[in-house]
């Protein structure tokens, strides 16, 4: 509840630098650790963090509560009908009032606008748990439950296949950053932002990372070590359900997209997941799925951030 100061807000995967990315990595696989053990550890006691959705989820909802009560503080969830972002009240007023109140403010919305908002005038550090550009803390999932399977990141090749979406976008910026490869193999007209590939681009220049965009699924999952997917349509995006429905046949990940990268690659999903669309059922739970570590480590990865962020 600072106020008069300017703190650390975490809007977008870039928003760390690697080695900080790294250390939050190193604390969410300790944190893990000592749940499994059943050590606490309160290093948010007394803290409170506001949870702002726009958008409802299982995953986001439940790690951000779950991983504040774990670390000793407290969560309150403000649904849509509990505050109508930008219609009763505007966002400036919402991160000053919240700022006064609360620790931490996490924000999962449509317009990446409305996150950037809170974040220029909230005096306690903001979180995008996600919008329609990125999507950061599920970024920092995917690389941990990378890391647990490959140990390293550098000279990795890991490809998205479809939707050149705001997930895809938060993971070529985490592959840039870190030395490991993306390629987004997508339908024509479906590509990640322009700006977003070339910054990334640029971005893995200085760890060796190559980011590539794609139209031949197979050819790009070619020798893969890491495949992911996301669904066709995300939520906003109902009344082109159809339309995306034909555009993506072909960009699934199934036996054949399987059967192409390394055997021992690791199988992606943020979930939630359309099984006979993006991904088949039967792949999805091959050994090569680390789909729900990967929703595990939400709780975890984020813990860490939250504890980064408040320097505790």
């Amino acid at each position: 509840m600072k106020t008069g100061t300017k703190p650390r807000s975490y809007l977008s995967v870039k928003d760390l630098s690697a080695a900080e990315t790294l250390e939050v990595l190193r604390l969410a696989a300790l944190l893990k650790r000592e749940v499994r053990d059943g050590t606490p550890h309160p290093r948010l006691a007394g803290r409170t963090l506001a949870m702002i959705f726009q958008k409802p989820s299982l995953r986001t909802r439940v790690s951000f509560e779950a991983g504040m009560t774990q670390l000793g503080g407290h969560a309150i969830y403000l649904g849509p009908s509990d505050i109508k972002l930008g219609e009763r009240e505007t966002v400036e007023d919402i991160a000053l009032t919240l700022s006064r109140m609360c620790d931490l403010i996490m924000a999962r919305v449509f317009g990446h606008d409305i996150v950037a908002g809170l974040a220029l005038h909230a005096t306690v550090p903001v979180i995008n748990a996600l919008s329609d550009r990125e999507h950061p803390c599920q970024c920092l999932a995917d690389l941990q439950a990378i890391q647990e399977r490959k140990s390293r990141f550098e000279g990795l090749k890991a490809v998205f296949v479809g939707d050149g979406n705001n997930v895809a976008q938060s993971f070529m910026y985490g592959g840039a950053l870190l030395g490991m490869s993306v390629t987004v193999a997508c339908p024509p007209g479906y590509e990640p932002l322009p700006e977003i590939t070339a910054d990334a681009a640029a971005l893995g220049k200085g760890t060796g990372a190559e980011i590539a965009i794609a139209h031949d699924p197979v050819a790009a999952c070619r020798g893969a070590d890491v495949l992911y997917t996301d669904v066709w349509a995300s939520m906003g995006q109902e009344a082109e359900a159809a339309q995306r429905m034909h555009a993506f046949q072909g960009f699934q990940i199934n036996a054949t997209t399987l059967g192409a990268a390394k055997p021992d690659a690791i199988l992606l999903h943020c979930l939630p997941a359309h099984y006979g669309e993006e991904i088949d059922y039967a792949t999805s739970r091959t050994p090569n799925s680390a789909i729900f570590d990967q929703a595990e480590n939400r709780l975890h990865a984020q813990k860490a951030l939250m504890v980064h962020l408040m320097g505790a």
